[in-house]
């Protein structure tokens, strides 16, 4: 898979989201072997996403380097979980990727997430929640 493939997939997954009301992209940057996607994501049920990846090609495929995706309340007040990369948790396991879970200092660990998975996790939170 190449960069623009990638960043193709993660465009698609944003149109055919069922949460995903509309989304900007706020900046993207590609080259044959890296890219930096960062978007603003309106959800179906008034929540905000803003989502930022960094990945890059490797021999073994596509790896996501670095990543923030943010899930607010629709008025971007409340916090409902950050999931990010930096490497600021240093003694979570899996570290340096965490989730600051309903509030900074809610901190748990987490698995590398990509925008995709992001928005599987919302998805389902999001129907349980219903």
């Amino acid at each position: 898979m190449t960069t623009d493939e990638y960043l193709a997939a993660i465009h698609l997954a944003l149109v055919e989201s069922p949460i995903v009301a509309s989304y900007t992209i706020v900046r993207q940057r590609v080259t044959s072997q890296s890219a930096h996607l960062r978007v603003r994501i309106d959800l179906t049920n008034g929540d905000f996403l803003e989502a930022a990846e960094f990945f890059r090609l490797t021999p073994d495929g596509i790896q996501v380097v670095d990543y923030r995706h943010q899930w607010m309340d629709g008025e971007r007040t409340i916090l409902r979980k950050r999931w990010d990369s930096t490497p600021h948790h240093p003694d979570l396991e899996n570290a340096p990727h965490h989730c600051h879970d309903g509030n900074e200092n809610a901190v748990v660990p987490s698995q590398p997430m990509s925008i995709q998975d992001v928005l599987a996790v919302i998805t389902r939170e999001i129907r349980t929640s219903d």
